[in-house]
């Protein structure tokens, strides 16, 4: 709304003019108007916030025939308030008071301090500890983009740009791996409607299209030089990379007043660096969260995570959403969590001492946007008094290259150390007014007036016996009320006695009450020391806050030293607990797994133990793996336990298996699972069709795909077509011939092993006892025999009588002695016509069956239209 259009300036108060002209320049914000201990909010704003936030909506009178809608919080608790607008959606502007009320001529002024959105949060109270909080700046132009990810809470910044025809694919992969919380882009990405689409019904962030004219080249390429000027060159001639960085530059200098400067950790994110996992794989695979909660538990990160600091559990879900692919960085990290594991006693001291480091990336970025609290600061002295040690530590096993390094990168930050611990008080208050922040013998002056200011009893009782003495007055008492402050209090029947110095103050019935020069200068100093000491505890803080911000550099390599320490323990302890093996990482393409497991599997079951499986995938003889079996029998599991212990391999991580040799892969594809999609108007079989396309267009020799009941959308010949066509196509292309696992119920495909070389025919063993029959979960050469289709009916409820009709139907239909629409006539009686309120009318259910292509049926969905055809009689 523009107020300015709505209403008269001349008539409103000076402090509502001012609101006003603020609000203009942030028409997109919700401004938070500081007003003594509240932030409110007026018109448009206060009705918003009242209802978003269930909180009053009150009035203020402001020269306005009615009265301006207003709703406020108290600015000590805004932060509840501010992040649940956040997860709204919202953006807030926080509007200060710059200067002191008490000094101010008129009104006081007001400035907004900073713009706070879902991508530029720093305050711990806002933020997962466990989780990044990036920033997502896009350039789309022609056919590639450039990217940049920051995350401002722990300074780091990464940017990539490609050249691609599958922009689509290659951005949302991006951005699925880092999963922004804000996203900003140019124009140009408007026309990809896919990308938008997906920005719009598929992200959980805010998105903001940024004016075209902050992608200027050279506009960009200064930013970019006055903040990074080191960086340039990396990125010089990239200049999708130049307009994205460049951009958020801007945007960051916009909402949080030259907080690029937080930047510090620069990287170029190389596609070559790291595995190649799409939103499917990483959906499918349950990489940082399972599929039914959305949460932690039930995870691969969940399974490895025995992290014990912030920054090493940030790392932890870097490392596992970002599989290596180079062959000494992979076994860097193995030979690194040996040398741990080799020493268990160094490993148990090595995780107690982290459990003591706080989170110091986070903290800096708070010293640097200067809203760190005393206590915060002190957790810098209590983390750099623990590094020593932790080197320590790392002195007798920093055999291997990565410890070493690791080794190397933790400063010891004694300067740091010392200078906090000897300033700042053992356990100093969140709030710098509440006082006992520095400590006693910093300074003199603060000395003096702390000691006044804490003894004042003592003082008064010194001056009470002196002028007892002086006058002769014996029960002569000084008193204190907030009306008078201190007095002398003389009873009637001494006031003779009283001398000329005293002034009378007060009378009362019994006594008089009289002040002095010396008390009236002790009062003066008492009520100006509080005020005086919060000042210079205030300045001796903040040169405390200054120091530590110079060394921001200095304290970045350490934390990200100490992170990757942490990471690397958690790997070892959690080889150790679980009983997994150090992998043989080759530069060949085969993949030869011994009792593997899936590792969150077997955490999650309780009363039957796992049944190990082995694996043999190569692109020579064991190219394909032809996987058939029922439903519920294992198959799911030991296909995706195969692709996460390949990638459990390529982090560092041991793996659950007796032993494992792993040729490097470059991507994961999985298409697993029945879904569809009617947001953007897809149907299950067209999303399982789309994903298959892109895995065929994108995989390679080196990939492996996991594939799980292709084809079943449809009828059972197009479909069994379609998987056997997919087959031929992953052997016989140039290209392709990728390490693949192919789940299926289609048991004419296992007749491709005799036809194709590099196909082998697995199944999952099945114990049949009579009508009873046992899943053996064990995964073993050759065809399964039979579907178990109707027994896997039975095991889930179905009634036996529809179980037994069933078999008999099937008996008949292998038989060849009748047909789907042949059976669906016979079960259903009397189906020519009924009789409805006396007129004789052509039965729903036969024009229904008229319509039915027999050929297109599958046997369920012939059991299917049974039911629904008895259900419409």
């Amino acid at each position: 709304m523009d107020y300015k259009e709505t209403i008269d300036m001349k008539r409103i108060s000076p402090m509502m003019q001012q609101y006003l002209q603020i609000k203009d320049e942030h028409q997109d914000h919700i401004l938070f108007f500081r007003l003594g201990d509240f932030y409110e909010m007026f018109f448009d704003d206060a009705v918003l916030v009242s209802k978003e936030l269930e909180l009053t909506l009150t009035g203020k009178d402001c020269g306005l025939a009615e009265r301006a809608p207003m709703c406020g919080v108290p600015h000590h608790s805004c932060d509840i308030y501010i992040k649940k607008l956040i997860d709204k959606g919202y953006k807030v502007a926080i509007c200060e008071q710059v200067e002191d009320p008490a000094s101010a001529k008129g009104i006081v002024k007001r400035e907004v301090v900073r713009i706070i959105t879902a991508g530029t949060l720093t305050d711990s109270s806002y933020l997962d500890e466990a989780k990044n909080n990036y920033i997502c700046s896009i350039f789309v132009q022609d056919k590639g983009f450039g990217v940049c990810f920051a995350d401002i809470s722990t300074g780091e910044v990464t940017c990539h740009e490609t050249s691609t025809k599958n922009i689509t694919g290659e951005l949302l992969s991006h951005i699925a791996r880092f999963s922004p919380s804000e996203i900003i882009f140019n124009s140009d990405l408007l026309k990809i409607k896919n990308v938008t689409k997906y920005f719009k019904e598929k992200l959980n962030c805010v998105v903001d299209l940024i004016d075209d004219e902050q992608y200027d080249i050279q506009k960009c390429t200064q930013s970019i030089c006055a903040y990074f000027p080191q960086e340039m060159g990396q990125i010089a001639g990239k200049d999708l990379t130049i307009m994205s960085l460049g951009a958020l530059i801007y945007y960051l200098n916009q909402t949080q007043k030259d907080s690029a400067k937080r930047l510090v950790k620069f990287q170029i994110y190389n596609y070559n660096q790291y595995m190649s996992l799409d939103q499917s794989a990483r959906k499918n695979l349950e990489l940082v969260e399972n599929m039914s909660t959305k949460e932690k538990k039930g995870s691969l990160l969940w399974i490895l995570d025995h992290t014990k600091t912030a920054m090493g559990k940030r790392m932890m879900r870097k490392v596992v959403e970002q599989p290596l692919i180079n062959y000494t960085q992979i076994t860097n990290r193995q030979n690194a969590v040996k040398e741990l594991l080799k020493d268990r006693i160094t490993l148990g001291e090595l995780t107690t001492s982290l459990s003591k480091i706080y989170d110091i990336e986070r903290i800096m970025t708070r010293v640097f946007c200067k809203t760190a609290n005393p206590r915060e600061i002190k957790t810098l002295s209590y983390t750099a008094s623990s590094l020593p040690y932790i080197k320590e530590q790392l002195q007798s096993i920093k055999n291997s290259a990565l410890i070493s390094e690791i080794y190397d990168g933790i400063d010891t930050l004694d300067e740091i150390c010392n200078l906090i611990e000897n300033t700042i008080t053992s356990e100093p208050p969140i709030v710098i007014k509440d006082g006992n922040v520095i400590k006693p013998g910093v300074n003199a002056g603060l000395d003096e007036l702390r000691s006044l200011f804490e003894n004042v009893a003592e003082h008064i009782a010194s001056i009470e016996q002196r002028e007892k003495e002086a006058t002769g007055i014996k029960n002569l008492k000084i008193g204190y009320n907030r009306v008078f402050g201190y007095y002398i209090e003389v009873t009637k029947l001494n006031v003779p006695m009283v001398p000329d110095t005293y002034i009378r103050k007060q009378t009362l019935t019994n006594c008089e009450r009289y002040i002095t020069q010396e008390l009236k200068e002790l009062e003066n100093k008492i009520h100006s020391a509080g005020e005086k000491i919060n000042i210079l505890e205030q300045t001796i803080f903040n040169q405390v806050v200054d120091f530590v911000l110079s060394k921001i550099e200095t304290i970045q390599t350490p934390a990200s030293a100490i992170a990757y320490l942490d990471v690397l323990c958690s790997f070892a302890n959690v080889a150790a607990q679980n009983d997994y093996v150090c992998p043989d990482i080759t530069l060949d393409s085969r993949i030869e797994i011994r009792d593997g497991r899936h590792p969150v599997v077997e955490k999650m079951l309780k009363d039957v133990p796992f049944v190990p499986n082995d694996c043999v995938l190569d692109n020579g003889q064991n190219n394909l793996l032809i996987i058939t079996g029922p439903n519920m029998a294992g198959k799911s599991t030991y296909m995706r336990q195969v692709a996460i212990i390949t990638l459990m391999a390529q982090i560092g991580s041991f793996v659950p298996a007796t032993s494992a040799n792993i040729g490097i892969v470059d991507k994961i594809f999985t298409r697993v699972g029945a879904s569809d999609d009617l947001s953007t108007g897809k149907s299950t079989f067209m999303v399982e069709m789309s994903e298959v396309a892109d895995i065929l267009k994108n995989a390679t020799k080196n990939s492996l795909i996991v594939l799980d009941e292709i084809g079943r959308g449809t009828s059972t010949y197009d479909g069994m077509s379609i998987a056997k066509s997919v087959i031929e196509f992953i052997l016989s292309d140039k290209k392709l011939g990728a390490k693949t696992l192919f789940a299926t119920h289609y048991h004419e495909l296992t007749d491709i092993e005799t036809k194709f070389e590099g196909v082998k025919n697995y199944s999952i063993a099945v114990k049949k006892q009579g009508e009873d029959i046992v899943f053996l979960r064990k995964i073993i050469k050759g065809a399964a025999d039979d579907s178990y289709g109707i027994d896997v009916a039975r095991l889930a409820g179905v009634p036996q009588k529809v179980v037994d009709r069933a078999k008999e139907i099937l008996k008949e239909i292998e038989n060849g002695e009748r047909t789907i629409v042949k059976t669906v006539r016979e079960e259903i009686p009397a189906l020519e016509q009924i009789t409805f309120g006396g007129t004789l009318e052509k039965n729903e259910a036969i024009a229904k069956l008229e319509k039915i292509d027999e050929n297109a049926l599958t046997p369920i969905e012939a059991l299917n239209l049974i039911f629904e055809l008895k259900s419409l009689l």
